[in-house]
């Protein structure tokens, strides 16, 4: 290749850099979820407060069913606490990472640290005592 040819490249291949999008800063989410993935998990998990995680996948149909239930505690908590969703067919890493081999897991992490889990589609009450247990 020519010297000008790699100055070229060179040159989009730093203006692409340049110019790629920085991940968003999670603001209060106001009740709603926040799709979570093995790029920006950490990034979210790792914030002051309590982060609710559903791991979950399509296929499962207790993740269907728990689904709408942590939508809603998420809404009933909006400004208390951080919903994520994690979908472990799609980002093995995270869920190899936390040892995910049931779903649905719904993990509670408390500034970035583990704190509670809970595996199967239980009743919001239960999900919400857990939720209020570590909120405090």
């Amino acid at each position: 290749m020519a010297d000008a040819e790699l100055e070229n490249i060179r040159k989009n291949i730093y203006n692409s850099i340049l110019n790629a999008k920085k991940p968003e800063k999670v603001k209060n989410m106001e009740g709603k979820s926040v799709e979570l993935n093995d790029s920006n998990f950490d990034q979210i998990v790792n914030k002051p407060g309590l982060t609710v995680v559903d791991f979950w996948a399509e296929w499962c149909a207790p993740c269907r069913f728990v689904s709408p239930v942590l939508d809603e505690l998420a809404k009933e908590y909006a400004g208390k606490l951080v919903l994520g969703k994690l979908n472990v067919d799609l980002n093995p890493q995270v869920s190899a990472r936390f040892m995910i081999r049931s779903i649905p897991t719904i993990m509670f992490f408390k500034d970035g640290k583990p704190v509670d889990t809970v595996i199967g589609a239980l009743p919001k009450p239960m999900i919400e005592t857990k939720i209020k247990k570590n909120l405090n």
